[in-house]
C-alpha cells in the first residue's frame, strides 16, 4: 500500500513538472498574456480541470518554483549557528548564494534563468501574484522568530524587512544582468549592495532579535 502511494505521488509530481514546463515554454514563446490556460492544457494533453487541480491560477504555472523557496529564510534562521543573529545568518547565506551564482539571488546569467526572470518582471499579473508567495515566506520566518520568544509584531516586522531585502537585492542583480553584464562582472557590485542592505538593517534588528543560544 505504501509503495502504491509513493508511486502515485511520484506520478503527480511528474505531471506537475510537465505542466509547469509546458506552460513556461509557451509563455516564453508567445508571451504570458497571449497564452490561455486552455492552450497550456491542450499542449500538455490534459483537461482544464486537471490543470487547475495542480495549479490554482495561470500565474502559479510560472511561480510555483518559488514555493520551493518559501521556507528558505525560515530554515536559515532556525538552523543558524550558536551565537549568530537571524540577520547575520541571512546575510551569510545570501553572500554564499551570490558566490554560487544561485538564480534566486538574481546573479545568474544562464539564458534560461534570464528568460524566466524577464518574463516575471515584465508581466504585471505575475508580479502581483508573487506577493502571495512573499506573504507566505514572511509568515514562516515570523513563526520561527516567535518561537524564540520574539514578540509577534517585532517578528512580523523583522521577517518583512529580511524578506524584502533579499527580494530587492535579487531584482537589482537581475537588472545588471539584463543590462548586459555577466554574473562574474556584476558580482562585486552585488556583494557591495548586499553588505550595504544588511548594514542598514543591522543597527535595529541585531538589537531587537536574539542570537541563537548555545
Amino acid at each position: 500500500m505504501e509503495n502504491t502511494k509513493g508511486l502515485r505521488e511520484n506520478k503527480k509530481l511528474r505531471t506537475r513538472r510537465q505542466l509547469a514546463a509546458t506552460a513556461l515554454e509557451l509563455f516564453l514563446e508567445r508571451g504570458f498574456d497571449a497564452v490561455s490556460v486552455a492552450d497550456v492544457a491542450a499542449a500538455a494533453e490534459v483537461s482544464k480541470p486537471t490543470l487547475f487541480r495542480y495549479f490554482p491560477s495561470k500565474e502559479d504555472l510560472v511561480l510555483d518554483r518559488f514555493a520551493d523557496h518559501q521556507d528558505e529564510a525560515a530554515r536559515i534562521v532556525r538552523d543558524r549557528a550558536a551565537g549568530q543573529t537571524p540577520l547575520a545568518a541571512v546575510r551569510a547565506h545570501f553572500l554564499a548564494a551570490l558566490a554560487e551564482r544561485d538564480p534566486i539571488t538574481g546573479l545568474c546569467d544562464h539564458p534560461n534563468v534570464l528568460a524566466f526572470e524577464g518574463l516575471l518582471y515584465s508581466t504585471a499579473s505575475l508580479e502581483s501574484r508573487l506577493a502571495h508567495y512573499t506573504a507566505r515566506e514572511v509568515e514562516l520566518l515570523a513563526a520561527v522568530l516567535e518561537a524564540e520568544a520574539v514578540d509577534p509584531l517585532t517578528a512580523r516586522l523583522a521577517a518583512g524587512y529580511l524578506v524584502a531585502a533579499r527580494q530587492e537585492l535579487g531584482r537589482e542583480n537581475w537588472r545588471r544582468i539584463d543590462a548586459g553584464r555577466s554574473a562574474d562582472e556584476a558580482h562585486p557590485a552585488a556583494v557591495a549592495d548586499a553588505e550595504r542592505a544588511f548594514v542598514l538593517l543591522a543597527g535595529g534588528l541585531d538589537r531587537a532579535l536574539p542570537a541563537r543560544r548555545a
